[in-house]
């Protein structure tokens, strides 16, 4: 008998009771609204293949649309033929390669720095940064719309977690107006906020941090290949390389591949390096991946007509949808929000436009505030125009469809 399963709540330990009780999601999946976990059958591209049907894909972080990138995939089958799959290890020990330090130095030489430092994920990156750097007595100051991993890595982080409202500046200065000038203060914020798709105020961030003494962290997840001279990032775009101190990207966006990365001073990385227990405990980042990362850096510095065109892309769709009347919020970039404002409202429009041939994301709280629940649009450099005007179309049918739009 103790190989069956257990069914029965009375026999599930104390500390399993919650997953039994979890059924929040099943009136969703029983009217065909659970929009998660879904299936492709197909490569990360401008159309993406889900059960059976290809539809547009506006949901994907790929703004240089390098996911299927013959010369990518290339280098990733050469790095595997040459290293193998993986490094059996973390970078502290044995899974150090050669290529890891090549994408470090290019890394860094990227974005303006003196070194650079690869995680295996984003998320680890910034858990393993803000926890490695704010100690007892120290302050973490972040946006209340920074990224999960933002807010995850400043809890386990020692010191303590202040917030300020989102690109509020007046609040920013009230906080660090409250603490001890001599304080070990850290300001963390997104380069672009993947939900709002605005940009952080950062010259005003960066003033405030050298009046009142604090260092400034931010995350270019979404800006490595968007913002910047070639590519790299907010702090080129602003032109603050110098007063940002360290700057973190990701491998899973533009750089089409999986992990991250944090750059600065050769010091700081140093210490990250003997002191981040998400790089010290973790197995390195894959060979195929290195070398994908490394591939799409390669492209985007020498191609910036896929930085243009993303940016042409960008304005015909944000323009064309406000001129629809949808409520885009304060967007500038390649993320778009559709403001609906009701949560079953975003799951029967994403429902409707995926039926009509749109992969797109609902996001409703925590993500987002209940009173701005919204879908996501993405936009890639390489969506064409054709891609883009039926886009258009099926929101401007589901919209006048539904009463979002008049």
């Amino acid at each position: 008998m103790k190989d069956q399963p257990i069914t029965n709540e009375k026999t599930v330990p104390r500390i399993f009771e919650r997953c039994w009780k979890f059924n929040k999601i099943e009136p969703l999946k029983e009217q065909g609204l659970y929009p998660y976990f879904r299936v492709i059958s197909s490569a990360q591209d401008t159309e993406v293949i889900v059960n059976g049907k290809k539809i547009i894909m506006l949901g994907s972080n790929s703004y240089m649309g390098l996911t299927n990138d013959p010369r990518v995939k290339e280098a990733a089958i050469k790095a595997i033929q040459k290293y193998g799959t993986g490094c059996a290890g973390s970078r502290f020990l044995n899974g150090t390669l050669d290529i890891h330090i090549e994408l470090e130095r290019r890394l860094a030489e990227f974005v303006e720095k003196e070194d650079a430092l690869a995680f295996t994920t984003g998320y680890q990156v910034n858990v393993g940064t803000i926890g490695a750097l704010v100690g007892k007595r120290d302050y973490v100051i972040i946006d209340k719309t920074d990224h999960a991993s933002i807010i995850d890595g400043s809890r386990m982080a020692a010191g303590e977690i202040l917030q300020f409202d989102h690109n509020n500046m007046a609040d920013l200065e009230s906080v660090l107006q409250s603490l001890d000038e001599k304080a070990g203060k850290l300001i963390v914020v997104d380069g672009i906020y993947s939900m709002e798709g605005d940009i952080a105020p950062l010259p005003d961030i960066c003033r405030l941090a050298k009046k009142y003494n604090a260092a400034v962290m931010v995350d270019d997840a979404h800006s490595i290949g968007v913002l910047g001279k070639w590519g790299n990032g907010t702090a080129s775009h602003f032109d603050l390389v110098e007063d940002v101190d360290l700057i973190m990207g990701t491998f899973s966006k533009s750089l089409a591949s999986i992990g991250g990365w944090i750059a600065g001073k050769k010091e700081i990385i140093n210490y990250l390096k003997h002191h981040a227990r998400a790089l010290i405990f973790s197995a390195s980042i894959s060979p195929p991946n290195a070398a994908a990362a490394l591939a799409s850096l390669d492209i985007i510095i020498n191609e910036p007509w896929r930085r243009e065109k993303l940016w042409e892309n960008t304005r015909y769709m944000l323009e064309n949808l406000k001129g629809l009347g949808f409520d885009t919020g304060a967007a500038e970039t390649p993320i778009i929000p559709v403001v609906i404002g009701d949560v079953m409202g975003v799951f029967h429009f994403w429902r409707r436009l995926h039926d009509e041939g749109l992969f797109i994301n609902p996001v409703v709280p925590p993500a987002v505030p209940i009173s701005k629940s919204l879908v996501r649009v993405s936009v890639m450099a390489t969506h064409t125009r054709d891609q883009l005007d039926f886009a258009l179309e099926k929101f401007e049918k589901v919209g006048k469809e539904m009463g979002i739009i008049s």
